[in-house]
Formats: C-alpha cells, structure tokens, sequence
C-alpha cells in the first residue's frame, strides 16, 4: 500500500463499536477516529477490502451509525476503516465532536 497523507488528524479515543461484515456482527473498541478514517479492534477479525457497517458509541454517549466503512488495513485483531457513506445528520454530529475535540486546551506536564 502506498504512503499518503492522511486527510484529517486523528483523536485518541475510547469508544465502544459493533460491526457488522455481512450476517457476521462484530464487537470492540474505537481507538482513534478522524472524520473520514478510524482505528479498532474487535472479536471478529477483519480483511483489507471487507465492508462493514457500524454503531459506535461516543465517549459523549451521543450514538452514531456509519452504514458503510471499507477495511484499509488489519493486524490480528486491529483494522483501520475508512467511512464511504455517511448520513449527512451522522457526518454532522461526528464533525462537531472531532471540532470539540480540537479545541480542548492540551495536557500540560507538570
């Protein structure tokens, strides 16, 4: 696969997620997320080029549902997607996390 440049950054998360690749239906954690592309792992190990659905939960509790998501990379159980379709309503809401997200002052170290 060739090196690029991702188009958003990404935020370091924990959120809870169920995927689902076909009638096969998938459970884990979301460990980043951009508002195109994310990182996970699950029970149910993925493939490069698999499409799944998803509801992840965010550390908001606000629940947000990404009807198509293509696999883009996998190590055992971690898998990177990256969102094809989102609803606009969805795409709304995960904007304006992400946007709170990047005006949270950083840790400072004492």
């Amino acid at each position: 696969m060739p090196f690029s440049i991702r188009p958003y950054r990404r935020f370091p998360v924990q959120c809870s997620v169920t995927y689902n690749a076909g009638s096969f239906q998938g459970r884990g954690i979301v460990w980043n997320l951009s508002c195109s592309g994310w990182r996970l792992s699950g029970d149910l190990p993925m493939r490069p080029g698999e499409t799944v659905s998803l509801t992840v939960t965010l550390p908001n509790e606000q629940r947000i549902v990404v009807p198509e998501a293509v696999v883009r990379w996998s190590r055992g159980q971690e898998f990177g997607i990256e969102t094809v379709e989102t609803p606009k309503h969805t795409k709304a809401r995960l904007w304006h996390y992400v946007k709170r997200r990047v005006q949270e002052p950083t840790e400072s170290i004492s």
